[in-house]
């Protein structure tokens, strides 16, 4: 007679964690078990009131703002344990009503049929270039408001700069502006101090990523994607810190799907409807694609800097970038000629530059 297996769904909250159990082989529903605290001292307990009978456990719950620490301590003490995508989730249409100990009996319901999709879980030391890589993203974004905010005031007041903003030539011109009212003069250094803030704060994490990347087990994938026209190193750091080792994948189709680069579908028996990207997965790492899809407008070319990027890059990495440009630069031009809108032209682009990426990432081994 086979082990007896327990599935137990938790449903995670930053003070308490609602569980449930669903025994295998037994169909039904899953009985609840009731609530625990959040804390390592509780989910041991829980571990060793539920090994008392002999059963191999395993364990599920939802990705969240509780992180993956749940998942690598119950992976360290030999149980199986999953964070599942809540977006991925089966639900009845019908059902209207939600706790946590439903969600809990639901987790492990689905998790005992098989019905579950698991996401991938970065180790802890991934997380932490993700995270160094995210607050760049959030130093960047700050940036843009406070220059937005800026050139609203300045457009209100009837100072308007008629050439490319953001340069030195610009940063001489609004250091000329006067207002009537001291207030707006106060208003208008403030303005710009953070804006120097926030560009000093994206430069020193920039700086943080460059000097942290050779210490990272993927630093060998994110300086080969830097082969690529359009992905220098923030963009490559970026693109493999949110996806993390690419040869997951089976194919560069999958890797599309992921990224929600394929076209959306709603056919019925020969009525074929298909609309817009599908958009799920990763946003950040659809938005690097798409930005680096745009330098494909101009023709095919080794520039400068990409090729003192390629200098100590394997050959069959060099080739797959060069062969990415041929195609692709033609393949935008064909596009634009057909009239397609620039948008569908670009993600066009990302889609089949998401291809490339995975075919790159397959030539390079990550650091062991």
């Amino acid at each position: 007679m086979g082990k007896i297996i327990t599935y137990v769904g938790l449903d995670v909250h930053k003070e308490t964690i609602a569980v449930a159990l669903a025994e295998g082989g037994a169909p039904g529903t899953a009985r609840d078990y009731g609530q625990i605290a959040n804390t390592p001292a509780a989910l041991k307990r829980l571990v060793s009131k539920l090994q008392n009978d002999g059963s191999e456990l395993r364990f599920c719950y939802e990705a969240g703002p509780c992180g993956y620490g749940i998942q690598r301590w119950l992976s360290a003490t030999g149980h199986a344990c999953v964070v599942v995508a809540p977006s991925l989730i089966p639900r009845r249409p019908g059902d209207r009503i939600k706790t946590d100990r439903r969600d809990a009996n639901n987790l492990a319901k689905l998790h005992r049929a098989g019905e579950l999709t698991a996401v991938w879980v970065p180790d802890e030391a991934h997380e932490a270039m993700r995270d160094l890589v995210r607050a760049r993203q959030a130093a960047v974004h700050s940036l843009r408001r406070a220059r937005q905010q800026l050139s609203g005031f300045l457009l209100r007041h009837g100072h308007h700069y008629h050439r490319p903003a953001w340069t030195l030539m610009h940063r001489r011109w609004l250091a000329g502006l006067r207002f009537a009212q001291p207030a707006h003069h106060v208003v208008f250094e403030d303005a710009i101090e953070t804006i120097e803030a926030a560009t000093a704060r994206r430069d020193r994490l920039t700086a943080q990523i460059e000097a942290l990347l050779p210490s990272w087990s993927l630093a060998p994938v994110v300086l080969a994607l830097q082969a690529m026209r359009g992905m220098a190193l923030v963009n490559a750091a970026t693109l493999i810190a949110e996806l993390g080792d690419l040869t997951r994948f089976a194919d560069a189709r999958q890797l599309m799907a992921f990224l929600g680069l394929v076209p959306s579908e709603n056919s019925s028996g020969g009525a074929v409807s298909r609309g817009g990207i599908t958009k799920t997965g990763n946003t950040a790492a659809r938005r690097v694609l798409v930005e680096a899809a745009w330098t494909y407008r101009f023709p095919a070319r080794i520039s400068r800097e990409q090729c003192l990027r390629q200098e100590a890059l394997p050959k069959p990495v060099r080739d797959i970038a060069w062969k990415a440009q041929l195609r692709l630069c033609a393949r935008y031009r064909k596009l634009a000629l057909a009239r397609k809108p620039a948008n569908v032209v670009t993600t066009a682009i990302a889609r089949e530059l998401a291809g490339f990426v995975w075919a790159i990432a397959r030539q390079v081994s990550p650091i062991q």
